[in-house]
């Protein structure tokens, strides 16, 4: 079977699990009578997951679930920090909660070391399968369920439409964070996407958040035309401010994962929703909450993703973006 057609029937089996989610939201208010307790494991800092927080409350509201009413929301930060990760997820374990909301990759392998009994839905995960999160897209066969992002089918994608928009850019520095076992993947699919172009990949390595400011000096030194930081990093997305910084004052053009870095002042991104990687866990704790058996749920595939373009950011680096490229956005910053 090839990818194109697992990924219809993904799709198909991913609208299956979103049905009693439109059914629910035009029940009515009423909700159930149940107080259901879900945890939230998040990889960063509060602010950076405030929009994301509201928007799964938000998606909890549309299946009947009000924070207050009849929903206990516990919330744990890892601040990027490994250990803090492992304690909040063995704490959050030993609660014996209806449902554990993951956010990235970290904080799933966390909480599926905590425990193997306590449903675990992820927010947005690059290759579960390949993670060893689920057995399979149709069916996970674990304590997991959710949703997986589309960054490696997307990475293609996100080369083609920077190159487009900043032909001038021929040496593309790509910001990797071995620290994260996803990024090794998006590498080489970022690799494989570029050998059909003429242009050369350098490989800027960060090993997490102390190494930040020494990978940013090797950008530097790099003598790259652009920057590429690959997605699904919540290293990246929570200090995304410095990397734009740093980016602006070297007068880079950048490319990201999620608008967000690009509302700080980065050139272009390319990704779903942050806030909707979120809302849309709410149909799968509704399930689970109500008995169905996570093992035997079809993980998830995002199909809409946006381009937001920073037409501020574009006129002081002297980048006039094609028209082809215009037209394609779905918002741009001025």
């Amino acid at each position: 079977m090839d990818r194109r057609h697992q990924l219809r029937i993904v799709g198909a089996l991913g609208l299956a699990v979103a049905l009693p989610w439109i059914g629910l939201r035009a029940a009515g208010a009423a909700g159930p009578a149940k107080t259901v307790r879900v945890g939230m494991l998040l990889s960063g800092f509060e602010p950076s997951y405030a929009q994301a927080e509201r928007a799964f409350l938000a998606g909890m509201r549309d299946v009947g679930y009000e924070e207050g009413r009849n929903l206990v929301v516990e919330r744990r930060y890892a601040h990027l920090e490994p250990d803090r990760m492992r304690s909040a997820a063995s704490e959050l374990a030993q609660m014996k909660l209806d449902a554990v909301v993951t956010g990235c990759t970290g904080s799933t392998r966390a909480m599926q070391r905590a425990t193997q009994a306590t449903p675990i839905v992820m927010a947005s995960v690059a290759d579960p399968v390949g993670q060893g999160f689920v057995k399979r897209l149709a069916r996970s066969e674990t304590n997991v369920t959710g949703r997986s992002s589309q960054s490696l089918d997307l990475l293609p994608k996100m080369l083609e439409l920077f190159i487009v928009a900043v032909p001038a850019a021929t040496r593309i520095a790509v910001l990797v964070n071995v620290l994260n076992t996803v990024h090794e993947p998006l590498w080489a699919q970022t690799l494989a996407a570029a050998a059909s172009h003429r242009i050369d990949l350098v490989r800027v390595e960060v090993r997490g958040p102390a190494g930040l400011d020494a990978a940013l000096g090797t950008l530097a030194g790099s003598r790259a035309d652009a920057l590429l930081v690959l997605p699904d990093d919540p290293m990246t997305y929570n200090l995304r401010t410095r990397i734009v910084e740093h980016a602006g004052g070297a007068r880079l053009p950048t490319f990201f994962g999620f608008r967000e870095f690009v509302d700080a002042g980065g050139l272009m991104s390319y990704g779903e929703k942050f806030a909707d990687t979120y809302r849309f866990t709410a149909p799968y704790v509704h399930q689970v909450v109500r008995g169905a058996d996570p093992a035997e749920l079809p993980i998830e595939q995002p199909t809409r993703f946006e381009l937001v373009i920073n037409l501020k950011t574009a006129a002081a680096l002297g980048i006039e973006f094609p028209r082809s490229v215009l037209l394609r956005a779905d918002a741009t910053i001025r």
